[in-house]
């Protein structure tokens, strides 16, 4: 007997269960069943009967909260898992995670343990798109600098390209078309910052589309959606949802309150109230004298500074300078940069006080991050990655009204890659 029949049933098995599952079933630990699938040692043809016995049984994968997993996603430029977060809300099982970045990382690993055969790797780049084990919606915040605002002026500044020029980070959405064609996914999701619909007069776009619909034969839909809905900050992303068939999705089917919260409700809560957290003790806030540490009111200098700033731009009829926030505020956009001077959102504390930038943990809650969620790095390094992250409700919602359509893909047909 060749071995050829029990490494296709080892794969027709992979389609429908985890490694571990497949492991349990034969007897062996999941590294063994690793290199089989691999090619680094051969499947053994005594393993046929028990291969096929499995195939006969119905899938029975739980997610990591111990409920039914609905479908299997991977996480690509995965930052601290706001993406994740959101879909792992209505059922989905992460079963393998992209990041580049160390600090991000370590945030990562701190608030989603690897468990089962779940792998996270650094740069997608180099790795082996056969070795992107088998899902059924992909997942991509794909780096926006290239593309946003901000990083297109710096880069103009600079005499540097941006957009798909930008060969460090703007060509990574071509890593994502790749395992796209060789994994086809029932779905996807990518993120990006508005501005990627008019870089370069709209070419860019056109050329995101065209990859996605004619080259990779998805069907594809886009929105803008502004996080403001959810949480007290003015964030606008754009959202693009491809799927392998023919669906009925649509943006309508979004519930997106009319009038969302306002920032007191995310601010360090000063009558007593304030939830003791004990990762973060009194990190960012004192329970003691109830009040945010003093290190986030801004010093005498750095105040003079952005109030002369301010009026010098002022004074050549330009809208620059800090954003003042209130508790019944809508903030401006948090950035990546917020940790240099917290002029974008300053929080009023009075006439008698300078102003205060949020702490990390606030700013986690303007993300819509809970309270739960752990902030292991430093001021510094937390500040830019919230500034970086997504609005986690948004992709909550985003991930509940895609669902029904994933499933009626995954009932059509098994899955793929």
């Amino acid at each position: 007997m060749t071995l050829a029949a029990p490494l296709n049933l080892l794969r027709q098995a992979r389609a429908r269960f985890t490694q571990r599952e497949i492991a349990a079933h034969v007897g062996k630990d999941i590294k063994t069943v690793r290199r089989w699938e691999k090619g680094e040692t051969p499947c053994p043809a005594m393993l046929e009967p028990a291969l096929r016995d499995l195939l006969q049984q119905p899938a029975r994968t739980t997610n990591g909260a111990g409920g039914d997993t609905q479908f299997r996603f991977i996480d690509l430029f995965a930052g601290i898992g706001g993406i994740r977060m959101g879909f792992e809300a209505h059922g989905g099982e992460c079963v393998f995670t992209s990041e580049w970045n160390d600090f991000s990382t370590r945030t990562y690993r701190e608030n989603y343990p690897a468990g089962g055969e779940h792998t996270l790797i650094g740069d997608i780049v180099s790795f082996p798109v056969e070795d992107v084990p088998s899902h059924d919606v992909l997942l991509g915040g794909f780096p926006c600098q290239p593309f946003s605002i901000a990083g297109v002026s710096k880069k103009n500044a600079l005499g540097r390209p941006h957009g798909f020029e930008c060969t460090t980070q703007g060509t990574l959405f071509f890593d994502v078309a790749r395992i796209i064609a060789a994994k086809r996914p029932a779905a996807f999701l990518l993120e990006n910052v508005k501005n990627l619909l008019s870089h370069d007069k709209g070419r860019t776009f056109d050329v995101i589309l065209q990859t996605l619909r004619e080259e990779l034969g998805y069907e594809v839909h886009y929105r803008v959606i502004d996080g403001q809905h959810f949480t007290p900050q003015h964030r606008e992303r754009i959202i693009i949802v491809g799927f392998r068939g023919s669906t009925a999705f649509s943006w309508d089917d979004l519930q997106l309150p009319a009038h969302g919260p306002r920032l007191g409700s995310i601010l360090h809560r000063t009558d007593g109230s304030e939830p003791v957290l004990p990762w973060d003790h009194d990190r960012f806030f004192d329970h003691t004298t109830r009040r945010v540490q003093p290190k986030y009111t801004l010093t005498p200098k750095l105040w003079t500074y952005l109030q002369d700033y301010a009026a010098k731009h002022r004074a050549a009829g330009n809208g620059f300078g800090f954003g003042m926030a209130y508790p019944d505020s809508v903030t401006r956009t948090l950035s990546a940069r917020y940790h240099k001077d917290g002029s974008e959102i300053l929080v009023y504390q009075g006439e008698a006080l300078r102003p205060r930038r949020l702490t990390p943990r606030e700013c986690a809650r303007l993300m819509g991050f809970p309270d739960t969620f752990r902030i292991p790095v430093s001021d510094t390094q937390a500040y830019r990655q919230f500034g970086n992250s997504v609005v986690m409700p948004v992709m909550r919602e985003v991930a509940r009204i895609m669902l029904p359509h994933v499933q009626t893909l995954l009932a059509e047909g098994p899955r793929h890659g």
